[in-house]
């Protein structure tokens, strides 16, 4: 389309489909999702397929999901929206998945363990020693995070100590994308990002990292070779071509973070441009070139190919705080939760560090839990849902303030994830909580998307892709400011007494 407006990403019928095809899986918190894409990263109509799960979690810190579950609902996805497709006529296929996911896997390639999650927090006391072992501020510089129990340091030491046994009979230790892949098309092969999202890829040398590798006792070997975006495997399982025909020849592209396809999928690959995903979980997040010569500390930087990396920070609890307090707190009407959120804020509410499964950004307290301080005789379940999208919110911007450190001419933020979709209000709050204006996009399934941007960028080099329309910008108002500093001091200062001490 060269001279050309380019197309909105909304979907078109098969007939209209630009070459190459994209076959798109996302694997996110609450659902394994698939879809086929057009040249122009624009869904094809009726070829998309949703399957839901949902994660085990218990009060030891336990938050994982069966690894095979997972397999077998990627499986029927594909299968149903591929059905009727002609042979070969997939170019490639992509994947995200929710990051920093870690399988134990045996000889045969079966799974010893469940998927652990990202929002695992068992390896809180092994976390705690790596700490004082370790330079942390080192560390972080090295691999762009800090140590946590979301990375696979802290996992790795806590499953040698306490699954011993399982440990013997692990042959590799890997991601939930690589897991699938290997299990369908016999793909190997871990994308840059992924082992970045682990925290224990040197971000300077795109390699693992030899001291943390060290620390926790397990070897080189036992990962797969990290491979960058421009680099898919077409030499997959003989199987894949007999299973699903349209597949035959096609490129399989190492599975990505959901985080870095998220950006892709909203159009924020530029400095400027910062994507805020609000779904189970939340972050914000901007792409740059090179490598950041300092990572600020409360935030990420991991690299995503040869020449750019992503920086931002991840919330464990945006969707899932919202979840819980209508399955568990305080349970209201749909109308009466937006107005309570779009309304001009006041004293008195309950103030909320929202950490039902621990902290990332910015201050990485992974075994922190939920507070709600001001809570009394006349707090109303309104108020308390106001609270606790307040406390996302200034969580969000203490991530954006130092977001801004590392670019000062960051001008814009995009919304996008299902939180944002079914609260519209919390948005209000978040851009009163940034100073910043906040658009929300109207497309749908952003993040599964950016995969199918992601392998269009090798497929279709050098073209452009459909535009995300956004909705009209959320802008904060000027005489909130005030109430909003102040709350950022009282959250710091509550943070600064509960979880930091």
């Amino acid at each position: 389309m060269s001279g050309a407006a380019l197309p909105e990403a909304r979907a078109v019928p098969l007939e209209s489909a630009v070459a190459p095809l994209v076959l798109a899986i996302d694997v996110g918190s609450g659902s394994t999702r698939c879809c086929l894409y057009d040249g122009y990263a624009r869904p094809v109509e009726k070829r998309t397929v949703k399957a839901d799960h949902a994660f085990v979690e218990a009060a030891d810190g336990t938050v994982e999901i069966d690894a095979d579950r997972i397999v077998a609902e990627v499986a029927s996805v594909m299968t149903a929206v591929l059905e009727g497709i002609e042979p070969g006529a997939v170019a490639g296929v992509a994947m995200d998945t929710f990051a920093s996911s870690l399988i134990c896997v045996d000889a045969g390639g079966d799974a010893l363990t469940p998927c652990i999650t990202y929002a695992d927090a068992r390896s809180a006391d092994h976390l705690a020693r790596l700490r004082r072992e370790l330079d942390e501020a080192a560390v972080h510089q090295r691999t762009g995070v800090r140590l946590h129990t979301s990375y696979h340091p802290a996992r790795l030491r806590w499953l040698r100590e306490t699954r011993p046994d399982v440990v013997a009979r692990t042959a590799r230790y890997v991601s939930l994308g690589e897991y699938v892949y290997a299990r369908l098309a016999g793909v190997e092969g871990a994308a840059t990002s992924t082992m970045a999202w682990a925290g224990i890829l040197n971000r300077h040398t795109r390699d693992l990292d030899d001291e943390l590798l060290e620390a926790a006792g397990v070897e080189r070997a036992r990962f797969a070779p990290v491979v960058d975006p421009d680099e898919p495997i077409a030499d997959v399982s003989p199987g894949v071509a007999a299973r699903w025909p349209a597949l035959a020849g096609a490129a399989w592209f190492p599975a990505i973070p959901d985080g870095y396809a998220s950006n892709l999928g909203v159009g924020a690959a530029a400095p400027d441009v910062a994507a805020l995903s609000a779904a189970t979980s939340g972050a914000i997040r901007v792409i740059v070139p090179g490598a950041l010569d300092e990572v600020p500390a409360g935030l990420w930087a991991y690299p995503v190919s040869r020449s750019a990396s992503i920086v931002g920070g991840a919330l464990n609890d945006v969707g899932r705080a919202m979840d819980w307090m209508t399955s568990t707190l305080a349970p209201v009407r749909a109308d009466e939760l937006h107005e309570t959120l779009v309304a001009p804020p006041r004293a008195g509410r309950p103030l909320v560090l929202p950490f039902l499964t621990g902290e990332r950004a910015t201050g990485w307290a992974g075994g922190a839990r939920a507070v709600m301080s001001g809570v009394s005789s006349a707090t109303t379940p309104l108020d308390l849902w106001r609270g606790v999208g307040e406390g996302i919110a200034i969580s969000y911007a203490r991530v954006f303030a130092q977001l801004r450190g590392v670019n000062p001419g960051l001008r814009r933020v995009i919304a996008s994830g299902g939180a944002a979709g079914e609260y519209p209000g919390l948005m209000h709050i978040v851009a009163n909580a940034l100073g910043s204006p906040v658009q929300t996009v109207k497309a749908k399934r952003v993040t599964m998307r950016g995969a199918a941007v992601f392998a269009l960028a090798t497929l279709r080099p050098g073209e452009p892709v459909a535009v995300v329309p956004p909705a009209a910008p959320v802008v904060p108002a000027a005489d909130q400011r005030p109430y909003y500093d102040d709350l950022l001091e009282r959250f710091t200062g509550l943070y600064d007494s509960v979880i930091a001490s």
